[in-house]
């Protein structure tokens, strides 16, 4: 039996392709084990990068400060995750009509930095908005923003399912909009692992049990999937995580091939471009394997 580890940049049902390869069993027939590692302040690209782990979630963007710095990234995107934004806003009250004007009329509670806040300006402007003008609260996410979301220090909230659901499902918010309707299909999260592991008979194995797996994962019962990993997410009920599946199903964040497709890779650069975050448009190969 071959042991792969596996590190996750973010925790949460967006990912649930991947953790439903671990968690439903889809690598046994190959002879494949795995481990589930999350990034403390680590990175998931140095990580796969020096050996410490197999593979890896990110986003191609990850690898584009590389190319800003003329190297070569320590890895290459082999495999697509998600073709849309998984982030929802949520507010305290549930409206009649939501305007994304709303979110400058409060305090707005958002994850910060890098594609998170990247997608979120891109999504913005396509409503006229610019998020300098909204009254910004910083957050890590995740569990760290439920908290804060718990303290009172703001009005409106932005992260990835089932964190906004599990709010809803207690009555602590309601959803009101879906940052991945906005922007549309973008090479939002990928798979990535060393240039020297692709082509390998490991490789092979995984790519096959990982597109089963995904394709499970779009097509299935969201309650179905929600259980065989409800155990990765202690703090959020079955039915939060079933009702973030079902509508990540419905956007389409799953129907497309595994494959990273060229067009999608473009959507991520127009993404960054538009916040002055990259240099130049990073030629794709230079990015992923398609083998």
């Amino acid at each position: 039996m071959t042991h792969l580890k596996i590190m996750v940049s973010r925790h949460s049902a967006f990912y649930s392709p991947l953790i439903a390869t671990i968690s439903g069993n889809f690598l046994d027939q190959y002879g494949i084990s795995a481990s589930y590692h999350i990034a403390d302040k680590g990175n998931t690209i140095e990580e796969v990068g020096n050996g410490n782990m197999d593979i890896g979630q990110a986003a191609v963007s990850g690898s584009w400060s590389y190319l800003e710095n003329i190297q070569k990234p320590p890895v290459t995107h082999f495999a697509q995750i998600n073709s849309y934004d998984g982030f929802f806003i949520l507010g305290r009250k549930e409206l009649d009509f939501f305007s994304w004007n709303e979110i400058t009329k409060g305090k707005f509670l958002f994850v910060h930095g890098g594609q998170p806040e990247a997608m979120l300006r891109y999504a913005l402007s396509k409503k006229g908005i610019d998020l300098d003008r909204v009254d910004k609260i910083f957050s890590n996410g995740g569990e760290e923003m439920m908290k804060q979301w718990d303290d009172g220090i703001a009005d409106f909230f932005h992260e990835q399912g089932a964190y906004p659901q599990q709010l809803e499902y207690e009555n602590k918010g309601k959803i009101l909009g879906s940052v991945g309707q906005v922007i549309g299909p973008v090479a939002f999260s990928s798979l990535i692992c060393s240039w020297d592991w692709v082509r390998s008979d490991i490789y092979y194995k995984f790519i096959e049990a990982y597109a089963k797996a995904r394709e499970w994962v779009n097509t299935a019962e969201p309650f179905e999937v929600a259980e065989i990993e409800r155990d990765y997410f202690p703090n959020i009920s079955i039915e939060s995580i079933s009702k973030a599946i079902e509508f990540y199903q419905k956007l389409g964040t799953w129907d497309k091939d595994i494959k990273i497709e060229p067009e999608l890779y473009e959507k991520a650069l127009d993404v960054f471009e538009f916040s002055n975050l990259i240099k130049s448009r990073y030629d794709y190969d230079d990015v992923v394997f398609n083998g």
